[in-house]
């Protein structure tokens, strides 16, 4: 069965809608991936997904591995069984966390707001963001394995490429991934070159493994790698493509600022092979969203519409940064739905009002309905970016929401 087909390439852009194929389901691209990092999308239930429209999830490696165990999610029939979600599904490799617990603590960075530098520095002067606290990395990266101490019990942890697949396999996702070394935006660039020269022989032996334990119905993504750097993206976009590969993921640093990520796609997706999917890994902003599916980004998973409902922070259109913080005093007493006209249960049931009041109540039910808007809210805009790419009009549609796709380089 071919797993992947580009059903509608988009004429005045790099976009394409396509179908993919998995043993629990098609999904429709492009998609949103909601991230279930611990085998729960945070504060709603697959009921709640189903309803909002999600195709697919992502979980955890690291998490699960250490908390409840791979073994016990198998001996419980696989994610799927054990979190109740018959839709498709994905896994990460632990190279992200292994950047979280390292490079990220060194560096003072992370994935949400603060991956940027540049406008983490814009910020500070403005006093709008305080910086991520520095520390000691608690990862040792070696040519084997990524070496840690679990965050639960401090017990020594290590992950390498041939694990990771085992992990993986037996948590049973559709999709998963191989393992890489994830950089810093403020890693030089010989170390960027080594981490990613590391990342390719990983995959290499991942590949090699997998081949050996598979059964057909996972799927393996590799991932390139490379910093902000042309050529190392480049090298690393060929490198992978030529391995065989059923999708391939864009991971590590993607630069200084979201001018660099848009290098970066540029660079990297047109050495891609046309007929697998490409999965851009942590990337979940409006703006950022549309430059990447205008440049041939399939899939793309991101903690933030989920993470900033929890804070209060509820996707609008018509608003600076497409959002408003409905704990602002002007809410109190606002008796329209978060979006008029939006159809997600949230809005149809509820007011600004309200919201606000289990905001400052601290009510558990606010994180469920806002956690709720803001997924269907993004899911509402992945079939309005399917239908205008069907009709040769992404960069209409773009222009409507406000932001300007402009020339991509080649």
């Amino acid at each position: 069965m071919k797993r992947f087909s580009v059903e509608a390439p988009d004429s005045g852009t790099r976009a394409r809608c396509g179908v993919l194929r998995t043993p629990h389901g098609e999904i429709h691209t492009p998609s949103f991936v909601a991230v279930g990092t611990q085998a729960t999308v945070k504060a709603v239930g697959p009921d709640d997904l189903k309803k909002i429209g999600i195709q697919i999830l992502i979980a955890n490696t690291y998490h699960l591995h250490l908390r409840p165990g791979e073994d016990v999610i198998a001996r419980l029939g696989g994610l799927h069984s054990f979190m109740g979600w018959n839709g498709p599904m994905m896994t990460d490799s632990g190279g992200f966390q292994a950047f979280s617990l390292g490079a990220a603590i060194e560096h003072g960075v992370g994935k949400i707001a603060s991956i940027f530098p540049d406008e983490v520095e814009a910020a500070e002067r403005g006093g709008h963001l305080k910086r991520a606290r520095q520390g000691q990395s608690l990862v040792k990266i070696t040519e084997e394995a990524i070496e840690f101490r679990s965050h639960l019990d401090g017990s020594p942890q290590k992950f390498t490429p041939e694990n990771t697949i085992e992990i993986q396999r037996k948590l049973g996702a559709d999709m998963i991934f191989v393992l890489d070394e994830c950089t810093s935006p403020l890693h030089d660039y010989e170390y960027t070159k080594r981490a990613m020269e590391r990342t390719h022989r990983w995959a290499v032996r991942a590949l090699e493994h997998f081949r050996k334990i598979a059964d057909g119905r996972q799927a393996l993504f590799g991932i390139v790698q490379g910093g902000a750097y042309k050529d190392l993206r480049e090298q690393s976009a060929k490198f992978i493509s030529e391995l065989d590969f059923d999708g391939i993921g864009i991971g590590g640093s993607v630069g200084r600022s979201k001018d660099d990520l848009y290098r970066v796609l540029d660079w990297t997706i047109p050495l891609l092979p046309e007929e697998k999917p490409r999965h851009l890994l942590g990337i979940g902003e409006i703006e950022d969203i549309f430059h990447a599916i205008a440049r041939g980004i399939d899939l793309f998973d991101c903690v933030a519409p989920t993470r900033m409902a929890r804070n209060g922070a509820l996707w609008v259109k018509d608003a600076k940064d497409f959002r408003i913080n409905i704990t602002n005093a002007v809410y109190k007493a606002d008796p329209r739905p978060i979006v008029e006209g939006c159809e997600c249960y949230t809005c149809q049931n509820f007011s600004r009002a309200y919201l606000h009041h289990l905001f400052t109540a601290k009510e558990i039910l606010a994180m469920r309905l806002a956690t709720i808007h803001n997924l269907y809210f993004l899911e509402s805009l992945m079939r309005q970016v399917r239908r205008a790419i069907g009709e040769q009009a992404l960069v209409e549609l773009a222009a409507d929401w406000g932001i300007s796709l402009g020339r991509m380089s080649s």
